[in-house]
């Protein structure tokens, strides 16, 4: 495993020291869906949004929680040897539901002796204080974390893509989750066409403001049977190469807040439905981070470098 502990603080890392072994994550489709599919608050959901392209194989057949969970855990013991397991509740909003459906799908995750806790992704317009009461009382007992999509702090940006929500929303969302024992952990996505390097890098000072514990870092990319793809066919626009995001990614992680630990610093797709930028497709993780790892340590960065500067200006 490639050692980040002199660049950054990392997920993995703090999973493994807090537990004391290696955990993982298992992806579970619960069959939800979005506000802004519905027609609730919007249709058609965010444009850059095809669920297949982030959801893994064996958490796309409709199949019942508890065998999801059984066959997930069987392979990555054998493949892995863990010994303990997050339920990732992935595809769409896993929020979007009463408060007794909620209790009944996370319960029949959490009947495995293995699973030690819940991740579970969401909106910040999909959670009220009954559910947050709900989780609050799970944390007492699991590893809960609530990963809330962020993408930008521009309205503009949240308008263009379809996101039907505005950045106080999120914020009102993520603020109200702080403080109970919860985990929060926030998905920002990087290279939306509409915006600049200089905006991009105001939502990491923005976010890295947040009562966040865990951050995704997500270049944007392009797959088929999405509005963006659409948009991207009529009238192209510039996505991150290999050697760019490297660059930028670096540049983004010495703005962030140095106590956030990063689950991940780039975004990835199946071969079959990515189309562009091809390296997310192409490349290996270890590739990937492996070269971010040497920029790093070749231009002296590290998570907070320039956050922490900023706030010795301020004080």
């Amino acid at each position: 495993m490639t050692d980040f502990s002199n660049s950054f603080n990392s997920y993995g890392v703090f999973l493994q020291e807090k537990f004391g072994h290696r955990v993982h994550k298992i992806p579970i489709n619960a069959g939800f869906t979005c506000p802004n599919r519905d027609g609730t608050v919007a249709q058609g959901g965010c444009t850059y949004c095809n669920i297949d392209s982030f959801t893994p194989e064996a958490a796309r057949a409709r199949i019942p929680i508890r065998e999801q969970v059984a066959s997930s855990i069987d392979f990555l013991k054998h493949r892995f040897k863990s010994k303990a397991f997050i339920a990732y509740f992935q595809p769409y909003s896993n929020t979007y539901a009463s408060l007794s459906e909620l209790q009944d799908l996370y319960g029949q995750a959490l009947e495995h002796p293995e699973v030690v806790g819940l991740s579970i992704g969401t909106r910040a317009d999909c959670i009220d204080d009954a559910k947050l009461d709900y989780f609050e009382q799970l944390a007492r007992d699991y590893f809960v974390t609530i990963e809330y999509g962020i993408e930008s702090c521009f309205d503009e940006t949240l308008r263009i893509i379809n996101r039907g929500h505005d950045y106080a929303c999120t914020v009102d969302g993520i603020s109200r989750t702080a403080n109970r024992g919860i985990y929060i952990c926030g998905h920002v996505i990087y290279g939306f066409p509409n915006e600049t390097r200089e905006q991009m890098l105001q939502t990491t000072d923005e976010v890295s403001k947040l009562p966040l514990d865990f951050i995704k870092l997500h270049n944007l990319h392009i797959v088929r049977y999405t509005e963006l793809a659409r948009q991207f066919k009529e009238n192209p626009f510039h996505v991150y190469d290999f050697e760019e995001w490297v660059s930028f990614v670096c540049d983004i992680v010495e703005k962030l807040n140095p106590e956030f630990k990063i689950e991940r610093l780039y975004g990835d797709a199946p071969k079959h439905l990515l189309i562009e930028p091809q390296w997310c497709g192409s490349k290996s993780a270890a590739e990937i981070l492996y070269a971010i790892q040497q920029k790093m340590l070749a231009n002296g960065i590290y998570q907070g470098k320039k956050f922490k500067e900023l706030q010795c200006k301020i004080n």
